[in-house]
């Protein structure tokens, strides 16, 4: 494990502080079960003050190993403060492992002077903590980051120009573009938007006024999002405007001037510090993820990817014993030289539909597209259609919008769910194929290509893959939104990317489709006439046409090796 250079400049030995992690972390900590044993007692420095890029003081709380020992540091950044679970999660079971871990609240939150920018000031404020870092007595020259979703962010953007000292990266659940967080194809994720309004507002204050105020949300939650307009509205639930979200809902386009900078996607592209990435198939971020996973290949950045049945907020709940043992052998062996925790290959995702885990050399791996055509009856079939004809058509109304189900959400209702209700409306068509003779599994991106007539020229769609049991249970496994613009009622062509997912179908199960017109209020209601949805305020019903040369392209196989 590198240390400091023979050269450095010996200042006073540092003498660990006394102090203990406050009581409420202790109590956490002894709750998780199933994690790697723990090696050192730790302390806790609380309250250090380090200067932002600007000099604006940053609140940073030191967490260390007890013991007479050359220890590397993990620098964790977060605007949702430094108390519960970020103490315990982060600053406790790290520290226990043999790490020093700096927990800093950025700028703007959790007593940090400055205003809080979104994404603004995380490259310069990451600098300056390594900056501060190179003057600690404590801190050997060896440095990693960790840490999930914003504290994902933060990472890539220190990635920007990493360090000489960074040595490993783990991005858990972690977000690099903020716009494709807000906006899926200029429509407003309006679900995902709230749930960040209420983090990014209330998390760092403490945990009771953060559960206060999502339960404020649930609460208010319809009233809020079919508020005609939508501008604003969020008040209500919140008790006073946030600029910043006002921002980040009225801008759907990413090329706007408004996102400069905002994605760190580039940060990946030319990065060789080791990143292991950690998602779960129905995390808000998933996609996010496989992008980044993509460029850091390319790149031919060392690197790993854990996907695991979760949801961005299960992976550190109930998938937390899993991301955290693979995130500690990744730091162990690249910040100690200790490759002994590491799993044979790059990638190891959970399969679906079986409840197993499997280890892959890359993702996606190699695998047939296979495309599944709508036939009259509600019937999905292989055979390719012989024309465009019109198979079907439902009425979406945005005054009573098709609501969401499950699916990839940062709220409490994410994750799969049984679609039976919703499957019922008049305004979800559902394409169902024969049952299974032999399992069939979907490893890799799902898509669909769509053609689709309007009466009204303005339209969205929602367009879901589901798992049929015998019992005919419907749960869905992975979905896309798109949004239509036709024209003198011909047929549009679209193709909507649906994630991606590694699912077996077993023997007696049905392969569906659904598709709606929307999803809301996961998606803000089109309204039907081309205006903003968040300055909407009147509504027109359309009518969607299918036609038959649409498909469902599934990534598939009869069987895993």
């Amino acid at each position: 494990m590198p240390s400091r250079t023979p050269d450095a400049v010996a200042g006073p030995a540092w003498v660990p502080p006394a102090g203990k992690p406050p009581l409420s972390s202790r109590m956490m900590r002894a709750a998780w079960r199933g994690l790697p044993a723990k090696r050192h007692e730790v302390g806790w420095e609380p309250g250090l003050v380090v200067p932002a890029a600007d000099g604006s003081p940053l609140l940073t709380d030191h967490f260390f190993p007890r013991a007479h020992s050359d220890f590397p540091t993990l620098l964790v950044r977060s605007p949702y403060g430094r108390g519960l679970p970020w103490s315990p999660q982060y600053g406790m079971l790290f520290a226990e492992q043999g790490f020093h871990v700096v927990l800093q609240s950025c700028r703007g939150t959790g007593g940090s002077g400055g205003v809080f920018d979104l994404w603004r000031n995380e490259a310069a404020d990451g600098k300056a903590a390594v900056s501060w870092l190179r003057d600690q007595p404590w801190f050997n020259g060896t440095l990693g980051t960790v840490g999930p979703s914003y504290l994902g962010y933060v990472q890539w953007a220190l990635a920007l120009d990493p360090p000489p000292e960074l040595k490993a990266m783990v991005v858990q659940v972690g977000l690099h573009d903020p716009c494709a967080l807000f906006h899926a194809d200029g429509v407003l994720r309006l679900e995902n938007a709230l749930a960040v309004g209420v983090g990014m507002n209330y998390q760092h204050q403490g945990m009771a006024p953060f559960l206060k105020a999502t339960l404020r949300l649930q609460r208010r939650l319809r009233a809020v999002t079919t508020a005609q307009p939508l501008r604003g509205a969020y008040v209500s639930a919140f008790g006073s405007e946030l600029p910043w979200l006002d921002d980040v809902m009225t801008h759907p386009d990413a090329k706007d001037a408004y996102w400069g900078g905002a994605s760190l996607a580039k940060s990946a592209e030319r990065l060789r510090v080791p990143t292991a990435l950690i998602t779960g198939w129905h995390d808000a971020l998933v996609d996010q993820t496989f992008e980044q996973y993509d460029r850091l290949r390319q790149a031919g950045c060392e690197t790993a990817l854990l996907v695991g049945p979760w949801t961005h907020t299960s992976a550190l709940q109930q998938g937390w014993p899993e991301v955290f043992a693979e995130s500690v052998a990744w730091l162990r062996a690249h910040l100690y030289g200790d490759p002994s925790g590491l799993r044979p290959t790059a990638v190891r995702v959970h399969i679906g539909g079986e409840n197993t885990w499997r280890d892959l050399d890359d993702w996606p791996p190699a695998a047939a597209a296979t495309s599944w055509y709508p036939i009259s009856g509600g019937h999905l079939t292989q055979q390719a259609p012989a024309d465009s004809a019109p198979v079907t058509a439902f009425r979406y109304d945005p005054v009573d919008p098709t609501p969401s189900i499950g699916g990839p959400l940062l709220s409490r209702t994410a994750g799969p769910r049984d679609n039976g209700t919703l499957e019922a409306r008049d305004d979800v068509l559902t394409f169902t194929g024969p049952p299974l003779t032999e399992p069939m599994d979907i490893l890799g991106p799902v898509s669909a290509r769509l053609s689709i007539s309007t009466d009204t020229g303005h339209a969205d769609v929602f367009t879901r893959l589901c798992d049929v049991d015998p019992q005919g249970r419907s749960v869905n496994i992975c979905d896309g939104f798109g949004r239509l613009r036709t024209a003198e009622q011909a047929p549009s062509q679209v193709t909507v990317p649906m994630s991606s997912t590694a699912h077996r179908f077993p023997v007696g199960h049905r392969i569906r489709w659904q598709i709606s017109g929307g999803a809301h209020p996961r998606y803000a209601r089109n309204p039907g006439t081309g205006e903003s949805p968040v300055d909407a305020t009147t509504f027109t019903p359309v009518r969607i046409t299918l036609h038959t040369d649409s498909a469902l392209v599934l990534p598939s196989s009869s069987g895993l090796a």
